[in-house]
């Protein structure tokens, strides 16, 4: 996980949403809702919690950077994503529990899921500008599992969430064959 920049991190969060909506769209009505041996979740509600996540993050993304900007400093344009990639790195291959609030409901279609991740990407979308003018580093929202991170760091773990479930939809379609 190497970036130089804001624009960086958009770049890889878009390569990644374009290969989940991917293997979302391969995906039959049959294979939507089922959940194979050892999965908790069909891949309908993979997709329901990934947008229900990207949401969320998009939210505090904008409220981080609200802050940010009411700071009226402006930023270098730099980030070091070193301590977060450390962090991330020690979760990686861990199975996590979903808290309460991002569990999928089971009642949206992948469709409804797409549409909604679809919203979410254009919201991120215009942040762009307010990411790359004002500095993310003093404002903190706490995440479940890695504890305090900026708005910068919540706009990695957007795109890194949306891999990890990618590779999890890839495994269930393997085991649906």
């Amino acid at each position: 996980m190497q970036y130089s920049s804001i624009s960086d991190i958009y770049e890889a969060n878009t390569s990644v949403r374009t290969k989940l909506k991917q293997a979302l769209a391969s995906v039959n009505e049959q294979q939507a809702n089922v959940r194979p041996d050892g999965e908790n979740w069909s891949i309908a509600e993979v997709a329901e919690h990934v947008s229900i996540v990207g949401n969320g993050m998009y939210r505090i993304c904008a409220k981080l950077l609200s802050k940010a900007e009411a700071s009226g400093q402006s930023s270098d344009g730099a980030i070091d994503l070193t301590t977060f990639g450390t962090r991330i790195g020690e979760i990686a291959e861990i199975k996590l529990e979903a808290p309460e609030l991002v569990r999928p409901t089971g009642t949206k279609s992948i469709e409804e899921s797409l549409s909604s991740l679809d919203e979410t990407e254009n919201s991120f979308r215009a942040l762009l500008p307010i990411f790359e003018k004002f500095p993310t580093d003093p404002a903190k929202f706490p995440h479940p599992y890695l504890g305090d991170l900026t708005a910068v760091e919540w706009l990695t773990m957007y795109g890194l969430h949306e891999g990890r479930h990618l590779r999890q939809i890839k495994n269930i379609l393997k085991k649906l064959g």
